[in-house]
């Protein structure tokens, strides 16, 4: 990972950022107001701004509705929330009706069989919220040892189940869609293009392991400082990396773009 002094001119012409939020935009759960006045200066400057997030949809439709994106995709990539004129974002969905439905029955099985064999773990306290996945909590309230996240991992791919683990959560579903479908998808959904065929002319940043397709896939990825916690695990890291953790990271991030900007 390179310092991101060393981006001294990023690729233009940009179209946008991908960012996650937990412990990117965010600061002890919450957003910073450098990291809002960074997202809104991203907006003004014209570019396309879209969080994606482990998050549910629940928890994430009030930051749809009040920041300033284009979109804001929730439950790694499953669900979205559009903003709307009204200002009531609108959900859509990857999975339809009958599917959701189906795959909770089979995701709340494999959650209760989790809580039962594996000590010390507990449902997200966001999980009222969530429509496509289960989270089980390792770092946001309660903390797990290292064993028990891989238990956890390791039950949810026995069922067949998609798993990743966040900086605060680890999340598990049924679908194959994932923050780089989620992405994908947006843009579809967003401007009827496809995503591959411009990936040089967008920007991701983010902070943990569950980030690494993300990583892996756009050619200017950008990790928050707090990243190195998970560093070892990365076998797909940024490219580069802020001086500053979490949202004052993905502030000094905008800055930096936006002054190099041509």
């Amino acid at each position: 990972m390179l310092d991101l002094s060393h981006w001294a001119q990023p690729p233009w012409p940009c179209l946008g950022v991908f960012t996650d939020i937990d412990d990117t935009l965010t600061t002890e759960g919450a957003i910073t107001a450098d990291a809002l006045q960074a997202l809104t200066a991203l907006k003004q400057a014209g570019l396309m701004v879209i969080p994606i997030t482990g998050r549910p949809m629940g928890w994430s439709r009030g930051f749809a509705q009040t920041w300033p994106v284009d979109a804001l995709v929730a439950e790694n990539g499953a669900a979205a929330w559009l903003p709307q004129a009204s200002g009531i974002p609108r959900a859509i969905y990857q999975q339809n009706d009958a599917v959701r439905t189906s795959n909770r029955a089979r995701m709340q099985a494999v959650a209760a069989r989790i809580l039962q064999e594996v000590p010390g773990t507990t449902l997200a306290q966001d999980s009222a919220g969530r429509e496509t996945d289960i989270a089980i909590d390792h770092s946001e309230f309660t903390h797990l040892p290292a064993a028990a996240i891989d238990e956890v991992v390791r039950i949810m791919r026995s069922a067949g189940m998609a798993a990743t683990v966040s900086s605060i959560h680890i999340n598990g579903w049924f679908g194959e869609h994932h923050k780089l479908s989620g992405a994908r998808w947006i843009l579809r959904e967003l401007c009827a293009r496809p995503l591959d065929e411009e990936l040089q002319q967008w920007i991701y940043v983010g902070d943990s392991t569950n980030d690494q397709v993300m990583f892996e896939h756009f050619p200017h990825s950008v990790g928050v400082a707090n990243i190195r916690r998970f560093e070892s695990q990365l076998s797909h890291p940024p490219r580069y990396i802020t001086p500053s953790e979490r949202g004052a990271g993905f502030a000094e991030f905008a800055w930096h773009l936006l002054k190099n900007r041509t």
